[in-house]
C-alpha cells in the first residue's frame, strides 16, 4: 500500500476515537523507513551503562534505530556516543562488541580514530593528500546530546530534542524504580554479566505494546505460572505480594511514556521467601524495610512493566531489566536486554537474581519464549493483502483514565487506571501509537513538545 504524500498519521492509521490501529502500520516498508526518519533520528535512545566502560579506552557497540554507535569512555574519561562509521568510506570502525583500545582503526583503507573521536591518522597523508586535507574536519559524527543518568547513557540525534530530564517529565519517579538500589536509596545499580541479543521475526511495535503494559495476555504465561520459577517459589512473581496490591496504569500523553506499578498495603508487608535462601530472603527483606523508612509511605510503590518511547522497555521489579527494540527492517527486530543488581548487594543475591533471570527472561527464558511465538505468528498473519485490510482492536478501558488520581494520600502524577477495579486496560498500548502518530506527522520538536505551551494533556 503506497502511503499519500503528506499522509496524516493520526485517524488515517492510528484512530483512537474508534480505539483501532491499522495493521498496516507494522508492515508496510514506506512506513517503517519514514519511522527511522520521524521517530528513532529525533528521540532519546537508551545506549548502555557506564559500568560497562568503567576504565578510559573502554567501549561497548550499541545501537541507535539502525545505527551502529560506539559508546566509548576517552583518555580523560569522558563518555562519548559516535557513530560506527568511517568518515572515509563508511566502514565499521569497530567490529567488535566490547573491550578496550587507544584508537578505532579502518579495516578497510586505515583511517584511526582517537577515543574522543578526532581523527588521529590518515596512510599516506603526506604523499596521496599532500597534507592538505583538515583533520579537524572528518573526526567520528557524534550524537547531537548525550545524558548520564543514574548510571544510565542515554542519546539523541536531534540538537533541537529537550534535554533528557525533560523528555521524561514526570515519568522520572517511574526510571528510578529501576535505577535505585532495592534499599530506596539513589542510584546504586549496576549491570550483572553481559547483554543478551536475539532476533525476532516481527516488527519492532510489537514488543514495545506488549511491554507498554499489555494486562491482557497472563493465559499466554499459566504454564509458568503452574512450574513456580519465581523468586518466591510460588509462582512466576512474587505472587502474596502483588495480589495483596492495588495495581495502576500510569501514562503521560503529551511524552509517549507510559508504565504499571503495584502499589503495595499499608504496614509491614511478609516479604516472600526467595526460595529458602537464608542470605538472600534477608537482604530483600531489609530492603523492603529500609525503603518504607527511607520513602515514606511512597516506599509501597513498586514497578511493573513500563517503557520510555519509543523503544525501551523497563522491568523495575523482579527480574530488573532494561531492554531495547531495535528495528532491523520492517518485519524483523533484535532484542537486547540488560540486567540489573545491586552494586552493593552480597555475591549470593547477585548469583541467586542471575540463574533467576536467565530462567525467567531472555531466548531461553520461560516467559520470553511464550511472548515470542506470540509476536511473531501475530505479525506473520498480518501480512497478507487481506489481513491488511482489517484494523486491530485496542477499545479495552477507553474513557475510564483518570487524572488527579489520589489513593491513601499520594497523589500520582499523568492519567492513571486503577487495575484493581478494572483488571486490564489498553490504555498504555494506545498511548504508545497516539506518540508514534505524533511523531510520524509532526514537522519539529516546536510541536511536539507541546507541554511547553500548555497545549499537552
Amino acid at each position: 500500500m503506497a502511503i499519500a504524500p503528506n499522509q496524516k498519521y493520526k485517524d488515517a492509521y492510528v484512530d483512537l476515537s474508534k480505539g483501532q490501529i491499522s495493521r498496516e502500520i507494522f508492515v508496510n516498508e514506506e512506513i517503517y523507513q519514514r519511522e527511522l526518519e520521524q521517530v528513532f533520528a529525533r528521540s532519546w535512545l537508551f545506549i548502555g551503562h557506564e559500568s560497562q566502560i568503567e576504565k578510559p579506552g573502554d567501549y561497548f557497540i550499541s545501537g541507535m534505530g539502525e545505527e551502529s554507535v560506539i559508546m566509548c569512555r576517552d583518555r580523560e574519561s569522558k563518555v562519548h556516543v559516535f557513530l560506527n562509521s568511517c568518515r572515509h568510506r563508511g566502514m565499521k570502525v569497530c567490529r567488535y562488541d566490547e573491550g578496550n583500545t587507544p584508537v578505532f582503526t579502518c579495516p578497510y583503507h586505515g583511517w584511526s580514530y582517537a577515543t574522543d573521536g578526532k581523527l588521529a591518522g590518515i596512510p599516506y597523508f603526506k604523499d596521496a593528500y599532500h597534507g592538505e586535507i583538515d583533520r579537524t574536519q572528518w573526526g567520528l559524527v557524534e550524537v547531537a546530546q548525550l545524558r548520564i543518568y543514574k548510571g544510565t547513557v542515554w542519546a539523541t540525534w536531534d540538537q533541537t530534542a529537550p534535554p533528557f530530564l525533560e523528555y521524561l517529565g514526570d515519568f522520572k519517579m517511574f526510571l528510578d524504580l529501576s535505577l535505585d538500589s532495592w534499599d530506596g536509596s539513589e542510584g546504586g545499580s549496576e549491570i550483572i554479566g553481559g547483554v543478551q541479543k536475539w532476533m525476532i521475526p516481527c516488527n519492532w511495535k510489537f514488543p514495545a505494546e506488549n511491554f507498554s503494559g499489555d494486562s491482557y495476555h497472563n493465559i499466554s504465561h499459566r504454564s509458568v505460572d503452574m512450574v513456580g520459577i519465581g523468586p518466591s517459589g510460588t509462582g512466576r512473581r512474587d505472587m502474596n505480594e502483588r495480589n495483596q496490591a492495588k495495581r495502576l496504569h500510569i501514562l503521560f500523553p503529551e511524552r509517549g511514556h507510559h508504565t504499571g506499578a503495584y502499589l503495595l498495603p499499608k504496614g509491614d508487608s511478609t516479604p516472600p521467601a526467595y526460595q529458602d535462601s537464608p542470605v538472600v530472603s534477608e537482604y530483600f527483606a531489609h530492603c523492603e524495610r529500609e525503603r518504607r523508612r527511607v520513602r515514606g509511605e511512597w516506599g509501597r510503590l513498586v514497578g511493573s512493566p513500563g517503557e520510555i518511547f519509543p523503544n525501551t522497555a523497563l522491568h523495575p521489579r523482579q527480574p530488573r531489566t532494561i531492554a531495547v527494540w531495535h528495528p532491523r527492517g520492517v518485519h524483523q527486530t533484535e532484542v537486547w536486554r540488560w540486567y540489573l543488581v545491586d552494586r552493593a548487594a552480597p555475591d549470593e543475591v547477585k548469583n541467586f537474581l542471575r540463574e533467576y533471570y536467565i530462567r525467567y527472561s531472555g531466548p531461553g527464558g520461560l516467559t520470553e519464549q511464550d511472548d515470542m511465538e506470540n509476536w511473531n505468528y501475530a505479525h506473520s498473519a498480518s501480512r497478507g493483502t487481506i489481513a491488511r485490510r482489517y484494523p486491530y482492536s485496542y477499545e479495552q478501558g477507553m474513557g475510564y483514565e483518570r487524572a488527579d488520581f489520589e489513593v491513601d494520600g499520594l497523589k500520582f502524577p499523568g492519567l492513571v487506571t486503577d487495575l484493581s477495579e478494572a483488571k486490564s486496560s489498553e490504555d498504555n498500548l494506545r498511548n504508545l501509537y497516539r506518540r508514534w502518530a505524533d511523531f510520524m506527522d509532526a514537522d519539529s520538536w516546536d510541536v511536539l513538545a507541546n507541554w511547553r505551551n500548555g497545549s499537552g494533556a
